[in-house]
């Protein structure tokens, strides 16, 4: 084949000057490549801090998925435990007994667990106050005398607060 006659021949010339004026490892300075080594560093540790974070929000998601179906599911619960206690003896029959203890078992593995509260020391943080009533000893004051609506933590988490009456 024959070449183009519009084909110029390459420069020697400008092939060395662009060789010459790209620079190398060597030309850089070691500033420019200990500033660029810490952006590398701090740019991966922000992924990784990242990738930490957001897996951990993807476990606590799933964790607490189903606690809106949960808290909707509590008001049955408490009908049923308030029907259970004011039901004349043997109104209520087993099998309904054992169903309810299926629902009370499968919430109890999904991780939900009942608050402590009856003689327990008031806490803020896991009980709402409704009322309180002068304590009948000194012992009891500050301490819960009476729960009105049971209180849950789902995975750890308050998803309700017990409601009762304190000693004053």
């Amino acid at each position: 084949m024959k070449k183009k006659e519009t084909e110029k021949p390459i420069d020697e010339e400008i092939v060395q000057e662009t060789a010459e004026q790209a620079p190398t490892e060597e030309t850089q300075a070691p500033d420019e490549l200990a500033e660029m080594k810490e952006k590398y560093l701090r740019l991966y540790s922000d992924f990784e801090n990242f990738r930490k974070r957001t897996a951990k929000e993807k476990i606590d998601l799933i964790q607490t998925a189903s606690a809106g179906l949960i808290v909707d599911l509590l008001p049955v619960i408490d009908d049923y435990e308030r029907a259970l206690a004011n039901a004349p003896e043997g109104e209520i029959s087993e099998g309904i007994q054992l169903i309810f203890a299926k629902i009370s078992a499968t919430l109890q593995a999904k991780g939900l667990k009942e608050l402590p509260a009856k003689g327990e020391v008031f806490d803020a943080e896991l009980h709402d106050c409704i009322t309180q009533f002068p304590a009948p000893t000194d012992e009891e004051k500050g301490k819960v005398m009476e729960v009105v609506e049971k209180g849950y933590t789902l995975n750890e988490k308050v998803i309700r607060f017990a409601k009762v009456v304190v000693g004053n």
